[in-house]
């Protein structure tokens, strides 16, 4: 299988694969103000259609996020995320890190797939240096 490794995301594009792994909708613009805010992005092609996505968002200092480790259900299995994370953390050495210097690079893994990110030396939470991760939706009535 041929797949191609991209940059470029529309809006739908994004809507749709979050929509695909059953992730909770947001609207147009704010997936607008997502994909325009991110430091990085990389896409997987096949046949001219999006079938993956991974985005890396920061400060542009020393903290980093990967987010959105999506790849479509009828592609999952076949090493696309791989080379998906790949590309994001040869972009995050390549661009972030000098010489003697370190960043932090945090995820938020989907329940289930914290071995894969493993591979990647990421740490479970809790742990003996860190509590457990940590988040909220917040929604404006």
């Amino acid at each position: 299988m041929d797949i191609i490794l991209g940059n470029k995301i529309s809006v739908d594009e994004y809507i749709f694969l979050r929509k695909s792994v059953g992730w909770d909708e947001i609207d147009y613009k704010l997936a607008s103000r997502t994909i325009e805010n991110a430091l990085f992005i990389v896409t997987a092609i096949f046949e001219e259609k999006i079938i993956g996505l991974t985005r890396v968002s920061g400060d542009g200092g020393y903290t980093v996020l990967i987010q959105d480790v999506i790849v479509l259900p009828d592609f999952q299995n076949q090493g696309i995320g791989k080379k998906l994370m790949a590309k994001a953390m040869e972009f995050i050495k390549e661009t972030y890190i000098e010489k003697g210097q370190h960043i932090f690079v945090n995820l938020m893994s989907a329940k289930g797939r914290e071995s894969f990110y493993e591979k990647y030396g990421f740490e479970k939470r809790p742990n003996e240096k860190f509590g457990a991760g940590m988040s909220q939706w917040i929604k404006k009535d």
